[in-house]
């Protein structure tokens, strides 16, 4: 097995991998990577410039890449793949492909579906355009399925790290939980106990998860309008690799997003302390994901990262401790930023 050639670009926690998520995968370690955190380009009906394959060729595509994963993967570790629903060609007709790739991954590959998550994006546009808002005969597809998989029935996972405010009710129960209820069964069997009223730092949270999509003015955007470039098109917010790295992995695990994009996932694995893996085949949006990783916007450093990044053998350039320390000395100077041409 080949090792991983130089990274298109690094951080203090991670780095980023140009080509084939394929041949990038053959070339890590068995049992090696904690969690797997991805959302491959969507099966969609019409072709997208990100790169989509045919809903008909999709689920042997995705599942193609899958088995690698299962094989990197540590014994205690997790996959989690966010899937966006379709329709069938001209037909007011929802396609299975997603639960089909979830039926073959449990039946074919083994693995075990830990939980099944919904993503609710209520800013979410309405689509498609002719059933939604010309016949007006289906409602608005804002939920994506997120299928958390893993290798055995116990994977690592830590509900206390990904807590939610209590509500108004359950705040005012707390203070005073003889009040508002006495501990007994209830009709529909559950056995409410005097522990209901323990302060437990938070609620449990559902598995639906409702993150707004709406980032219009990040550094992420600002740097791309500033060269002119387009930004990747299918970002998901980075709420949403948040959640289940805080869930899934511990401070200095490794986390690997196969189709990173404009790498959400690893600038929220680095924001948490998580050693990241990125793989991209579009080396347009993998220059342009090292925009999430500068502390300040200063258009020459963004011309001089995108231009050396974005051109061919396009060399390493690492960017320690961006999140932390400041890359730019009042004289314009590049400081913490060591490049190789």
């Amino acid at each position: 097995m080949s090792s991983l050639s130089k990274p298109l670009y690094a951080t203090h926690y991670g780095a980023a991998y140009l080509g084939d998520a394929i041949d990038l995968l053959q070339c890590l370690p068995d049992e090696s990577i904690d969690l797997v955190l991805t959302s491959p380009p969507f099966a969609l009906l019409r072709q997208k410039e990100y790169g989509n394959v045919d809903q008909n060729e999709y689920v042997d595509w995705l599942l193609s890449f899958t088995i690698e994963v299962k094989r990197v993967l540590k014994e205690t570790g997790s996959f989690v793949l966010d899937l966006r629903g379709a329709y069938r060609r001209e037909r007011p007709v929802r396609s299975l492909y997603n639960y089909r790739i979830l039926i073959r991954l449990c039946d074919e590959q083994g693995w075990n579906l830990a939980e099944e998550f919904f993503w609710f994006n209520p800013s979410k546009l309405p689509s498609p355009i002719e059933w939604v808002n010309k016949r007006k005969i289906r409602v608005k597809d804002a939920v994506n399925t997120v299928w958390w998989l893993a290798k055995t029935d116990f994977p690592k996972a830590d509900i206390t790290k990904v807590l939610v405010p209590y509500s108004e009710r359950m705040k005012l129960l707390l203070q005073n939980s003889e009040k508002y209820y006495s501990p007994k069964k209830r009709p529909s069997g559950h056995d409410i106990s005097a522990r209901f009223g323990i302060d437990n730092g938070g609620a449990i949270p559902p598995n639906l998860l409702q993150i707004p999509n709406t980032e219009s003015s990040s550094q992420y955007l600002r740097c791309c309008k500033i060269l002119g470039v387009k930004p990747h098109p299918a970002r998901f917010p980075q709420k949403l690799p948040e959640f289940f790295i805080k869930l899934l992995t511990d401070a200095g695990d490794t986390v690997l997003d196969i189709f990173a994009g404009s790498n959400t996932t690893g600038a929220a694995a680095e924001s948490l302390g998580r050693k990241w893996i990125a793989f991209e085949v579009n080396q347009t949006y993998l220059a342009t994901s090292t925009f999430r990783f500068l502390n300040k916007i200063d258009e020459n450093l963004i011309k001089i990262l995108y231009e050396k990044l974005n051109s061919e053998g396009a060399a390493e350039i690492t960017i320690p401790q961006v999140i932390q320390l400041p890359i730019i000395e009042p004289e314009g100077e590049i400081e913490t930023v060591k490049a190789k041409f």
